[in-house]
């Protein structure tokens, strides 16, 4: 007789692995074309002039500028240093009063109950021990409290994305998809009880791109995922890496022309902390 042993992830490599690469290439520059999720996130949650506000894995402080510019009280927190830089920059450029702060999704510096709200606009979905900053989202919201998200499904256009990247440089064993955060069967997991009122909205944000080239330069420039893919692959690797990815943003655009309309397929979740 024989038993079989799994070996848990070490999530600190993992982690580390992480911040280099969402340090690498421009996340910046992807975030700009998404930002309107965020402010309608914002506006869903229904987040009042004043409330305290965290917004988690901020990176360049999409979520966290819209609630700012709600009259907010902003904090906005992520552990790459390189990303609160531009998201400073971005806040004093609009003139708006946001902290940001260097800080791990899956243990936040804060006490029990300390914001009104807390948000996250796809960052925190890609914190490898996903119970452990559920645990955390609802750890520093107050009872009574907003919880808003918005996150990659599987199935559209980004869970496409990130299964081709894995295609080619596979995830760390034992490290759950970041696109599971985009179903209610696991939102309702990872919440739980903590959580009421729980509502999760399909919907859908339209990338453009001139071209399949324009696409694919940008992606593997701007993007950490395909940036540090396409870095660690040989010459024929890296050309089948494009190739995927050229199949893949001709699978999903819905635009006739050389020009790209690629619908980006999320989910809008707000849930009311218990």
């Amino acid at each position: 007789m024989s038993t079989t042993q799994t070996t848990s992830p070490d999530l600190k490599a993992v982690k580390a692995k992480q911040r280099t690469m969402w340090a690498s290439g421009d996340y910046s520059a992807v975030a700009a074309k998404i930002a309107v999720m965020a402010e309608d996130m914002v506006q869903a949650a229904g987040l009042r002039a004043g409330e305290r506000v965290l917004d988690v894995a901020t990176g360049s402080g999409n979520a966290a500028i819209a609630a700012a510019r709600n009259g907010c009280e902003v904090t906005g927190v992520d552990y790459v240093p390189e990303l609160l830089e531009r998201a400073r920059a971005r806040a004093a450029a609009e003139g708006l009063a946001v902290t940001f702060a260097e800080a791990d999704a899956e243990d936040l510096p804060y006490p029990d109950g300390e914001f009104d709200a807390v948000t996250s606009s796809v960052g925190v979905m890609f914190a490898p021990d996903q119970e452990r900053a559920a645990a955390e989202l609802a750890r520093v919201c107050r009872p009574g409290g907003m919880i808003a998200m918005v996150n990659w499904t599987p199935t559209g256009f980004t869970g496409g994305l990130l299964r081709t990247v894995g295609k080619h440089v596979p995830p760390p064993p034992g490290v759950r998809p970041p696109t599971l955060w985009g179903t209610e069967e696991r939102l309702r997991e990872l919440l739980g009880d903590a959580v009421s009122d729980l509502r999760v909205t399909r919907r859908e944000f339209v990338l453009r791109f001139q071209s399949v080239e324009d696409f694919t330069r940008f992606y593997l420039d701007k993007y950490g995922p395909t940036h540090k893919a396409y870095e660690a692959l040989d010459t024929q690797g890296r050309q089948r890496l494009v190739d995927d990815l050229t199949a893949l943003a001709t699978e999903f655009d819905q635009e006739p022309g050389p020009s790209l309309a690629i619908p980006a397929e999320y989910v809008e979740v707000v849930a009311t902390r218990r």
